[in-house]
């Protein structure tokens, strides 16, 4: 760890300190051998990386259920579950090679009591597959994974009613908002709001931007079938 980011790590891991610093090892040794880190990003997993995901935990209520969307490495979802043990993290991924390394570093951390790995899409998490059973919880955490219209179409289904998204971006946010409010009113979400997390401990903070679930928006009804003769059939 750069001395310089001591005093941020300590204020956002505490007495967890020791475990961010093992998944920050993980992370830049296999995370890079099997491709979830570039080689680039090892000598910035500290400020780039780990830091600013923890930042987010501020957002988040005391024994929150979450689930992490496109985890990939496990930014934000394994650094949220680090920081805050009384938080249950579904860290969810689509692609085997990564569920793998989701897998094997949250044995290796400790961390099988609080965090489980699903490997599918959010979809499917969101309405079930395979003889799962759906879930949901009070935040939809996500990085980097796409603009808000449609990271809002795959995480707000996920909430439950008064959860929150809570979508970690950069620069883009306002213009997201702005582009596609209106998209994520008739998904069901509140107004999008803006917040910096981590003032005064990191630099930048980290930008989020939060959505609440106002409305259970679900499938339409479905119609009327019709028979072979073309009458309704009789119920």
């Amino acid at each position: 760890m750069p001395p310089d980011l001591a005093s941020a790590a300590v204020t956002l891991f505490g007495d967890r300190l020791d475990v961010a610093a093992a998944y920050a090892e993980l992370l830049a040794t296999d995370g890079v051998l099997r491709g979830l880190i570039g080689p680039r990003e090892a000598p910035r997993i500290w400020d780039r990386h780990l830091l600013n995901c923890a930042a987010v935990a501020e957002r988040i209520p005391t024994d929150a259920t979450v689930l992490d969307v496109g985890s990939g490495a496990g930014l934000p979802g394994l650094v949220l579950a680090i920081a805050r043990p009384d938080l249950t993290v579904t860290l969810i991924e689509p692609l085997a090679r990564r569920t793998s390394f989701l897998i094997e570093v949250v044995e290796r951390l400790g961390l099988t009591r609080t965090v489980r790995v699903f490997r599918g899409r959010a979809d499917e998490a969101a309405t079930g597959s395979s003889g799962r059973e759906p879930i949901s919880g009070d935040v939809v955490t996500s990085r980097a994974v796409a603009p808000l219209d449609r990271l809002a179409a795959w995480s707000l289904p996920l909430a439950v009613r008064g959860g929150r998204l809570l979508a970690l971006k950069g620069s883009s946010a306002a213009t997201e908002i702005e582009e596609h409010a209106d998209v994520v009113a008739r998904l069901g979400g509140g107004e999008p709001a803006v917040h910096l997390c981590g003032v005064g401990v990191i630099d930048p903070p980290t930008t989020v931007v939060e959505i609440v679930r106002e409305r259970m928006i679900g499938p339409r009804p479905a119609t009327n079938k019709r028979s072979r003769a073309g009458r309704p059939r009789r119920r």
